[in-house]
């Protein structure tokens, strides 16, 4: 799967896909989704239906449910019927009447200070066994080493983009002061106080108080070159 896609997002979505076809059975489609557990984040990277994306989000919402526990505490959550759960009940009060009776969060082994845990929800009650506890937990393995690839990826990523925004937002100051050295013939340390002391005074971002001085002179936005 990971030689024949296109980009991560793709990946993971074939993963759910095979991950929820794996465990299901003719009359029970078990729903699945893969999430990511950060630092300040939890995020769904993928999932095999609106459903299975709700389901999660509204564990976000909580801050609790059987997959974010089982991403952060390492270990397997079964809920065999979320109408006498009572481990969490907020979220199954939450998800009552959407459906889901059950509900199976898997954790996949990543590194540093990500967890990640994959997802499984049924329609049906009592409906993972304890031979389809054990499938979950196979896929959970086979795919930890391609996860922690996805997730290498997303941080660089996010890391290019953080870089990116500061080099922009950089342009934007200096430009700025060079604009204000030359209608006060003043320095650039002159410059940039006043640029400070505006920004102060406004309460406003630095970065928005020098683009609104660019903007003053009527040449449109700027452009960062990177090359």
């Amino acid at each position: 799967m990971v030689l024949e896609s296109e980009d991560v997002e793709e990946f993971l979505t074939k993963l759910v896909t095979m991950a929820g076809h794996s465990l299901s059975s003719g009359d029970d489609e078990v729903l699945c989704g893969v999430t990511l557990v950060r630092a300040r984040t939890k995020v769904t990277m993928a999932s095999n239906s609106p459903t299975a994306q709700r389901m999660d989000e509204l564990q976000y919402e909580y801050n609790d449910g059987p997959c974010l526990r089982a991403a952060r505490e390492d270990a397997v959550y079964h809920v065999r019927d979320f109408a006498a759960e009572e481990r969490f009940v907020e979220y199954s009060n939450a998800i009552s009447g959407q459906g889901i009776r059950s509900a199976l969060g898997v954790p996949i082994p990543l590194e540093g200070d990500a967890a990640a845990a994959l997802n499984f929800y049924s329609p049906n009650v009592d409906a993972f066994s304890d031979e389809l506890i054990s499938e979950a937990e196979k896929v959970a393995e086979e795919v930890s080493a391609s996860l922690r690839l996805a997730v290498r990826i997303a941080k660089l990523t996010e890391s290019r983009a953080d870089m990116r925004a500061a080099m922009e937002s950089r342009t934007t100051i200096d430009l700025a002061v060079g604009v204000i050295m030359g209608q006060n013939r003043c320095s650039q340390e002159a410059a940039m106080t006043i640029l400070k002391t505006a920004s102060s005074a406004r309460n406003v971002k630095l970065r928005d108080v020098a683009a609104s001085v660019l903007q003053s002179l009527g040449q449109g936005p700027t452009t960062t070159h990177f090359e």
